[in-house]
């Protein structure tokens, strides 16, 4: 039984901008390929899946035992695929998909190897690699086609051709491998002779492919590493595709086009300079188009041209997966296009590339060119298409949106006598610069307003308008304050006031560096889309307060009655934290000698003043002495009252 499926595959990013690449649905194996009737076909493992001449799959045929052969009629029609494991040969109606019938192979197994010259199918079969390989042919305009065995025995399943009157059947699984050429006007067919593969050291055949007329076949061998044509009549080699000294790769699939005029052949693993697929001349040799794809590689005997086009059945390299490779417009005349820009250019500011179509000698006219913008994280974007003058030269005018590398893909579509071609061009985009000044004095007084100012610009001069700044504050003892926000007037000017707590108040920043030394000032703006952000420092050192400490008391006194004393302490309106201590000393100088004695420290009061009294025991000369120490914000001071006691002992 036969099956058709509808089966929806996406299709796989292209090659080129038109090119295709469709997942066949399948993995492992070989393939053969066949078009004809508006399809394509494509034996792979267990199945033929069917595509239109745009790649796109519209069918699978199922329940055939092991396809691998395939061959189509000239007015694409009817199909022929070889059933391996069944021995048999289907004939597929291309149009409803349906098998009109079977030929019975049961004397010749493993039928492998098809091809077509009229209504003479001839077939290459073989189970093994056990010398019971063969060649017969069909009369597929026979309603009961006999099969006629050419006498001949081979290793393994030949690789079978033909065209007008010659059958070439090659020798494969053997090395060195002839070519064997025959005269087939019939079923029946008789040997012309071999081009001898010992003589050409021919290794290992991948495929065949020949002229319509019959007068030259292509081979594909894998060693050497190119094609050749040979004459059929000489049996002479007239013609060599490929292998250049930088083309050195194994040649596995060859296809000669309807018209005799074009040569196509796949590479496998081909070094890092040459391409997996290469169009020439069949007349001249000369290369005319190359391509090449990263999925994976070309399957021996899976190239077949439709119109202009060429397909290519593609193993990808990691899954194995079978693909459809569609190569449009191979066949026409190449055209080529041209683009250049700038190696770098401003974000956010119009460039200005500049290109060129043409079309071999002739002008080109006005044609339509597809720009495609790609940006540095692999988005891209349609830009608005541009038309050529009539010599093919085009401008490309865009604004880059961000900066970082970007590309600019031009293509032009082609038409009924040009290929499409496609280029494209890179271009470093940067921001602009922009510079941050800070102004500061370089000594500040402890507790005093600090104003810092400065002015954000643009390398463009432009006015930068209000830009949102970062100010850090990083203080001696190594810890930092992130302080509040501040934004620049029109022209990039700013201020930043740093003020004791308490004061101040709707100042731009409320803050007091808790220690002495240097304190480091950091502005910072971030910076925009177009221009690159930047940063300002400024070191400023804090100075300590002086201090002025008076104390004063009674001109005189006597033992056993109570001093009293009282002074102030000012720092020119500030004042150390509330609480903060003196220290206080009293010196006794009288006939026993000088004695110094620490009495009880005393605490000022806001204001600044403070008291304390004391009883002498004895008499002499009492001087009181009151010490501050200092802290981060004041200086240290000290004052003295002398008091001459009477009484006791003086």
């Amino acid at each position: 039984m036969i099956v058709a499926t509808g089966l929806v595959t996406a299709q796989a990013p292209a090659a080129l901008a038109v090119d295709t690449m469709t997942d066949l649905g399948v993995a492992w194996g070989g393939a053969d390929i066949a078009v004809g009737g508006g399809k394509v076909f494509v034996s792979a493992n267990d199945r033929i899946v069917v595509t239109d001449t745009q790649g796109t799959v519209k069918d699978t045929l199922t329940g055939l035992p092991r396809p691998s052969g395939l061959a189509i009629k000239g007015d694409g029609t009817s199909l022929y695929v070889a059933l391996s494991s069944a021995n048999q040969i289907a004939e597929i109606d291309t149009q409803t998909l349906e098998v009109t019938r079977r030929i019975d192979l049961t004397a010749y197994p493993c039928p492998q190897s098809l091809t077509l010259a009229g209504n003479r199918l001839w077939v290459g079969h073989g189970c093994n690699d056990d010398w019971k390989g063969g060649v017969v042919g069909l009369d597929v305009s026979a309603t009961a086609p006999e099969p006629a065995r050419i006498p001949i025995t081979l290793y393994r399943a030949p690789l079978v051709i033909a065209a007008g009157n010659t059958l070439v059947v090659g020798e494969r699984g053997v090395s060195s491998a002839d070519l064997l050429v025959y005269d087939a006007p019939s079923t029946t067919a008789t040997l012309r002779g071999a081009v001898d593969g010992s003589t050409y050291a021919l290794n290992n055949l991948q495929d065949l492919s020949i002229t319509p007329d019959g007068a030259m076949v292509v081979s594909a061998f894998g060693s050497p590493h190119r094609f050749e044509g040979w004459d059929t009549t000489s049996l002479t080699r007239v013609r060599t595709y490929g292998g250049e000294s930088t083309w050195q790769a194994g040649a596995t699939a060859v296809a000669v086009s309807p018209d005799g005029a074009h040569v196509v052949g796949g590479w496998t693993y081909p070094t890092s300079d040459a391409k997996r697929i290469a169009l020439y001349d069949a007349a001249t040799a000369e290369r005319t188009y190359t391509n090449d794809t990263a999925i994976g590689e070309v399957l021996p005997g899976s190239l077949a041209f439709s119109g202009d086009d060429v397909f290519g059945v593609i193993e990808q390299r990691d899954t194995h997966q079978l693909h459809l490779w569609r190569m449009e417009a191979t066949t026409l005349s190449p055209s080529t296009l041209a683009l250049s820009g700038p190696s770098t250019a401003q974000v956010l500011e119009p460039l200005t590339l500049t290109g060129r179509l043409t079309m071999g000698a002739s002008d080109t006219g006005a044609q339509l060119i597809a720009v495609t913008r790609r940006l540095p994280d692999g988005t891209t974007a349609t830009l608005a298409g541009v038309t050529t003058e009539a010599d093919g030269t085009f401008t490309v005018t865009d604004t880059p949106p961000i900066d970082g590398t970007i590309r600019y893909d031009v293509t032009w579509e082609g038409n009924t006598k040009f290929r499409w071609s496609t280029t494209s061009v890179t271009v470093r985009v940067v921001k602009r610069l922009s510079s941050l000044t800070l102004k500061a004095p370089l000594d500040v007084l402890a507790l005093e307003p600090l104003t810092m100012t400065g002015q954000l610009t643009l390398s463009d001069g432009s006015a930068p308008g209000a830009q949102p700044l970062v100010a850090i504050r990083y203080l001696s003892d190594g810890t930092s304050q992130i302080l509040p926000s501040v934004t620049t007037k029109t022209d990039g000017t700013f201020t930043i006031t740093d003020t004791p707590p308490g004061s101040g108040s709707g100042l731009a920043v409320k803050a007091i560096p808790p220690t002495p030394g240097n304190v480091r000032y950091d502005v910072h703006w971030e910076g925009n889309a177009k221009f690159w952000g930047s940063t300002a420092t400024q070191t400023v050192r804090i100075i300590k307060r002086n201090v002025t400490l008076t104390l004063s008391g009674p001109t005189r006194g006597n033992v056993g009655k109570q001093l009293q004393l009282s002074g102030t302490l000012d720092a020119g309106g500030q004042l150390p934290a509330a609480g903060s201590t003196l220290k206080v000393l009293r010196t006794v100088t009288n006939r026993n000698g000088t004695f110094t004695t620490t009495l009880p420290s005393v605490t000022f009061a806001g204001d600044g003043s403070f008291t304390f009294a004391d009883t002498p025991s004895e008499g002499g000369d009492y001087t009181y002495t009151v010490r501050w120490a200092g802290d981060w914000a004041f200086l240290p001071a000290e004052a003295s009252h002398q008091i001459p006691v009477r009484g006791g002992v003086e």
